[in-house]
């Protein structure tokens, strides 16, 4: 059975020439499970959008909200914890996500950025070509619980997502959490074990 990564990234901006600024994984394979994420160092904040920051929390969260380059930290180019260079970062993604099966709530907006940092630093993306999208899959989870027909509203693509997790038994993300990538994957878990738990 193919891994999983429940995957989440916070982003510079919504727009196509985006990067991530923090990334966070949970693997799932082979029974065993285990996590990841940090935070990108070297970015190009002059293409950012300042509202994406803002709800990202990047100038609360993002250590020192400083753009660490070898220049500022001397010879041994070494960062604080938790933050990592571009490079150091493709690295990891791409082990990490190798042959997995990525899931999360709109995953390819995630894929597409990262897809882009690791050929930038030499690698390919090298994850399954089908996502999963909670959110769909919470869709078609309700329609086929809901034989009466009152599914319409979830069909109306305006639904909030809140809303539609909370359909589903799964709470979100608490206001710390929220629009973090580590809060927003375990978000994804979470929602996708109860859409698959057979019990449920």
């Amino acid at each position: 059975m193919r891994p999983l990564v429940f995957l989440d990234t916070e982003t510079t901006s919504l727009g196509p020439k985006r990067e991530a600024w923090e990334v966070a994984m949970i693997r799932r394979a082979d029974g065993g499970q285990g996590g990841t994420s940090f935070f990108i160092s070297d970015l190009h904040l002059e293409k950012a959008d300042p509202m994406s920051l803002k709800i990202g929390g990047f100038y609360d969260r993002h250590p020192r909200s400083k753009l660490f380059t070898p220049a500022d930290l001397g010879n041994d180019q070494s960062l604080p914890e938790g933050v990592k260079y571009s490079w150091d970062a493709a690295e990891v993604i791409e082990q990490w996500t190798r042959n997995a099966i990525i899931v999360g709530a709109v995953p390819n907006f995630d894929t597409e950025v990262l897809g882009r940092l690791l050929r930038r630093n030499g690698y390919l993306p090298a994850w399954h070509y089908h996502l999963i999208d909670v959110e769909n899959l919470a869709l078609g989870w309700l329609i086929s619980r809901d034989p009466q027909g009152g599914y319409q509203k979830w069909l109306d693509r305006s639904y909030d997502s809140d809303d539609l997790s909370r359909a589903c038994g799964v709470e979100p993300p608490s206001e710390e959490e929220r629009h973090t990538a580590l809060g927003d994957a375990r978000w994804a878990q979470r929602w996708y074990d109860a859409i698959t738990d057979p019990m449920s």
